[in-house]
């Protein structure tokens, strides 16, 4: 699957596809807009795309400390808020090739 295919399927499909790996499934469900669900799969995430992930999901909540915290535990520069749909996408070339 592409980043575009997963942005579509947000679109079209009530669920994320079968099959997605939980870092997938989280960003499905940041697209989607449902911030718990795509939290509670990145907490059990236990790896540096986790935590990447996480940073993500806390710049959307606009906690920029916390999210900062989470881009340095990913090895990853900070990034701002209005970067959110840039971030995903980049996360979404990583996590689907």
């Amino acid at each position: 699957m592409t980043p575009a295919q997963l942005r579509t399927s947000v679109t079209s499909d009530p669920k994320p596809p079968v099959g997605l790996a939980r870092e997938a499934q989280s960003l499905w469900f940041i697209k989607k807009g449902d911030w718990e669900a795509a939290h509670n799969i990145a907490q059990d995430i236990e790896t540096p795309i986790g935590s990447w992930l996480h940073a993500l999901l806390h710049l959307i909540e606009g906690d920029l400390g916390n999210a900062r915290y989470w881009f340095i535990e990913a090895g990853r520069p900070v990034k701002k808020p209005s970067q959110i749909d840039e971030l995903w996408d980049e996360i979404a070339e990583e996590v689907l090739n």
